[in-house]
């Protein structure tokens, strides 16, 4: 399994990325460290990784209502990376739309 699962398009990110220019949130594997992922964010997009800030999300718990009782369930713990990149460069995501 490969170390980033997927970039973070939300709003709270998106409005860090417009105030901060060079900065981009992935959602990586919960036993990556930041060595494994700058190495493996410079190797994907041919940049360069200044800094990294890494935080781990415990799952929610959720519970719904249906015909046959409330079901409880969890949702799955993450890890999220905040990558800063070298000045003047940045990640176009949405570039091969």
């Amino acid at each position: 399994m490969g170390i980033i699962i997927k970039p973070i398009v939300t709003e709270k990110l998106t409005a860090i990325t417009e105030k901060f220019p060079n900065r981009v949130g992935f959602r990586v594997s919960p036993d990556a460290n930041k060595l494994e992922i700058k190495a493996a964010i410079e190797e994907l997009y041919g940049v360069t990784v200044v800094k990294i800030n890494t935080m781990n999300y415990d799952g929610k718990r959720k519970s719904r209502y249906t015909k046959s009782g409330v079901i409880n369930g969890k949702e799955t713990a993450f890890k999220k990376a905040i990558v800063t990149l070298k000045d003047g460069e940045q990640i176009d995501f949405f570039s091969n739309i």
